[in-house]
């Protein structure tokens, strides 16, 4: 079958006005296949790249791909596989940069009678299982609330469905040799991920949520929840709506991250905010603790890896967020967390009428009308209302908590 070349020129002004775009192509009758190229000059500009069907989305990889294949039995990490329907597709778009003299751009579609073969396995795609570990409040010796557990986890991670390195297994296996009791799995504006979860989780022997990270050049959201895949390209009170009359969860990420803050207006405040993220480096500057209290006061606080790659040196579990319930969903429902640096540092909890403090011999306690120096290193205080963290005399921030 022949390829299709379509070919045009993104100006500044398209980006201004619509920063996603459509190119539409249709396939011809008896395809069963098709890869999807983009070319343009990569020092001029950004472009991001995505797949939409007759029957709706099929897939995003942002700038971290320029090919793609869907098959009936098989897609590209990033893409959802299924017979072709027939119809008009579109070729994605993300005009993610354009400079002010426009970006040409070539896209090449490429029908397949027979569906092309999967590519083979990545080596290392499924590690050994790691060995046995006692869940996170046991090593810490966190005492249960009724029927409600304490559960240690990382809320902000990426694969090879995104821009990440691993796959979910590796990913599953690396968060499982950490201590976690659960992760989220959080790829940007996709779901492709979701099948392999519960796979990886019971090869792990960790709880993995279905997670996506809604990407934008104003500001980035994760979803938590199995509430399908969410429209990036629909305004973020439409997020919300949408996540909570699924049953889901939502959170503002990284509000202050430099060029992925957090910029959309909104109606109302999602219920979560990703407070602590690995960009808060000097943990001595309050902007985050700022901008979270005139954002919304009353936010349940989290934090997140944001893991993509091991050269980064930010390993899921750091930070860690803690939530109190039944399982990880029912925790964040329930808005009773702490975020500590990693899975065994120093833990400032709410568990009921107390504050419990762990490992914080020596830290500031810090709240509304409350501060206090902790001593000894498993102490039970009164609790009060409102976010409370533990400080170092520097006033580096090193445990929160709702």
């Amino acid at each position: 079958m022949r390829a299709l070349r379509l070919t045009g020129r993104w100006s500044l002004a398209d980006r201004v006005t619509g920063p996603v775009r459509g190119v539409p192509f249709e396939l011809p009758a008896g395809a069963r296949a098709f890869t999807v190229r983009l070319t343009y000059d990569r020092s001029a500009g950004v472009l991001d790249l995505g797949c939409e069907g007759p029957a709706g989305f099929r897939g995003w990889s942002g700038g971290a791909r320029s090919e793609y294949t869907v098959a009936p039995g098989w897609a590209t990490p990033g893409y959802l596989p299924g017979e072709p329907e027939p119809g008009e597709w579109r070729v994605l778009l993300g005009l993610y940069r354009v400079p002010p003299d426009g970006l040409p751009y070539e896209v090449t579609v490429i029908p397949h009678l027979a569906p092309p073969v999967a590519p083979p396995a990545r080596a290392g795609l499924r590690p050994p299982p790691p060995p046995p570990r006692a869940p996170a409040a046991v090593r810490r010796g966190l005492p249960a609330l009724g029927d409600l557990r304490w559960l240690a986890g990382d809320l902000h991670t990426h694969t090879v469905h995104s821009d990440g390195s691993l796959g979910v297994s590796e990913l599953a296996c690396l968060a499982a040799d950490r201590g976690l009791d659960f992760l989220a799995v959080t790829d940007h504006n996709t779901v492709s991920h979701h099948a392999e979860l519960p796979a990886a989780a019971t090869y792990a022997a960790i709880t993995l949520v279905p997670g996506q990270e809604v990407t934008t050049d104003l500001g980035h959201a994760n979803v938590f929840g199995d509430v399908g895949w969410i429209d990036f390209r629909e305004p973020p009170d439409r997020w919300a709506e949408t996540v909570g009359e699924r049953g889901g969860i939502m959170s503002v990420n990284h509000p202050v991250a430099a060029d992925c803050a957090w910029r959309h207006p909104m109606r109302t405040p999602p219920p979560a905010v990703e407070v602590w993220h690995w960009s808060w480096w000097d943990r001595t500057w309050g902007a985050p603790l700022a901008w979270t209290q005139a954002w919304s006061p009353g936010a349940v606080l989290v934090g997140g890896s944001d893991y993509h790659r091991p050269e980064e040196g930010h390993p899921p579990g750091d930070p860690t967020t803690w939530v109190l319930g039944r399982d990880p969903l029912d925790g964040l429902r329930q808005g009773v967390t702490a975020v500590s640096a990693t899975p065994d540092g120093p833990l400032l909890l709410r568990h009921g009428d107390d504050f419990l403090v762990v490992g914080g011999d020596g830290l500031v306690l810090w709240g509304p009308g409350t501060r206090r120096v902790v001593v000894g290193d498993r102490v039970v205080l009164p609790a009060r209302p409102g976010p409370h963290r533990l400080e170092t005399y520097r006033n580096e921030v090193m445990a929160l908590c709702t």
